[in-house]
């Protein structure tokens, strides 16, 4: 069984349509494909029946914008409850950050000389229910000012960039307890990527662990085979899933291709064991 646990479709910033990407899958001769689109659950409907349509099994899930020490963290949620208030509210709000957010990345980037709007911004999103710099870095490659999505972010909307804005993200400790309240498991995503290491040290990992963390996404693109051996061996001392995923964009991540990494299917039955198994009190609200 070949499992991809982690792709993204326009209605953030990926490029296709949720039943694109299942059809995609399907071709890639995937089994399981999850839809993961950042903060949102509105893919879900489209892919699940197009899951239906192709014969893949689509996992719903979400990666949620979460924070640690002050530094970004995304969290993989499958198998949660959309009628949970308390998560739907905290998403709301991240993507309602997201959308202003914009605004002042615009702002900023049009005074260094890079002249773009928040309509152009909007445009390029065409309608995704979590927009974000991907969308500006769209905006950049189609007015000449950057060749890739890629070169938009290392030139001007990474961290140190100057396009770069913070957002608003909840604690990742709070994100972990919002996804087990909504009857849900939370994996680490790319834990080890874009300069997060020293953030997500084994002793960092084994604190979430400790928190509830279900899983580490510990083979991605942005891992080397070190990286990812070194992951599993910090899953096993603390008891955690290793799940491994593409992180599919269609043409808007390069090198990501479905299929890239897949999780294993013993893996998997792991985190599904857990789905809805939680107390019902967790320090939330119901």
């Amino acid at each position: 069984m070949r499992i991809d646990l982690h792709t993204h479709s326009s209605v953030s910033d990926g490029t296709e349509r949720p039943a694109d990407v299942v059809r995609r899958a399907h071709e890639a001769g995937l089994d399981v494909v999850a839809l993961t689109d950042h903060d949102t659950f509105d893919g879900w409907p489209e892919a699940l029946a197009a899951g239906r349509q192709y014969g893949v099994d689509v996992v719903p899930g979400v990666e949620i914008s979460t924070q640690l020490g002050g530094r970004g963290a995304h969290v993989l949620a499958y198998h949660v409850d959309t009628a949970h208030r308390p998560l739907a509210r905290e998403l709301a709000r991240v993507r309602e950050d997201r959308r202003e957010r914009l605004q002042r990345i615009a702002v900023r980037l049009t005074k260094a000389g890079i002249a773009v709007d928040l309509a152009e911004i909007l445009h390029a999103a065409n309608g995704a229910s979590s927009v974000g710099r991907p969308h500006v870095a769209d905006v950049m490659v189609a007015k000449g000012y950057v060749k890739t999505r890629d070169e938009a972010f290392a030139s001007w909307l990474s961290v140190g960039g100057v396009g770069f804005v913070e957002k608003y993200a909840p604690g990742i400790v709070d994100a972990i307890g919002l996804v087990h309240a909504a009857g849900g498991v939370a994996v680490l995503a790319h834990p080890w990527g874009r300069g997060s290491r020293h953030v997500f040290s084994a002793e960092a990992i084994g604190a979430l662990a400790d928190a509830g963390l279900d899983g580490i996404e510990a083979d991605h693109q942005d891992h080397d085979d070190a990286a990812r051996a070194e992951l599993r061996a910090v899953a096993a001392a603390h008891g955690l899933a290793v799940t491994g995923s593409s992180d599919y964009h269609g043409t808007g991540k390069v090198g990501h291709e479905l299929g890239v990494n897949t999780t294993a299917e013993a893996e998997w039955e792991r985190l599904l064991a857990r789905v809805g198994r939680r107390p019902s009190q967790t320090g939330h609200e119901g």
